[in-house]
């Protein structure tokens, strides 16, 4: 794990990695045939399970915005999407839990979701890119 940061450019000793894993509570569970770390599960679930796959996650945000985003419209460096009533907060959490979306901050009502953007430029690129997979072309 060292390696990883340190490719990743953090620079760490083993004792404050370890300490920090502990802190979190994260434990080692089998992935295959390998042991990976894993934090507890989100949502009042305490299983440990390691991080879904990058392909998983693609999937789980394009279901859930086929399903859940009525609109996307941004305004500057937010975005507004709309939902069906009672779903904004599901929508939020799963884009919160999708890493690369570049998402500042999130809001949830009961059928809006704001999003708060670095630049107006990732908003617009957020916009498409939810539209896109929610199928609103």
């Amino acid at each position: 794990m060292l390696d990883h940061l340190s490719s990743e450019g953090v620079e760490v000793t083993q004792a404050t990695l370890s300490r920090d894993l502990m802190e979190l509570g994260a434990v080692k569970v089998r992935q295959g045939r390998t042991l990976v770390y894993a934090l507890p599960g989100l949502g009042g679930d305490p299983t440990p399970r390691p991080a879904p796959d990058p392909e998983f996650l693609e999937g789980r945000i394009r279901k859930v915005c086929a399903d859940l985003l009525v609109s996307a419209v941004m305004v500057g460096n937010q975005v507004i999407l709309r939902t069906p009533p009672g779903a904004a907060q599901y929508l939020a959490s799963s884009l919160d839990t999708t890493p690369g979306l570049n998402i500042l901050g999130t809001i949830a009502g009961d059928d809006t979701v704001l999003l708060i953007m670095p630049d107006d430029e990732s908003a617009t690129c957020l916009v498409e890119r939810l539209l896109a997979l929610g199928h609103h072309d």
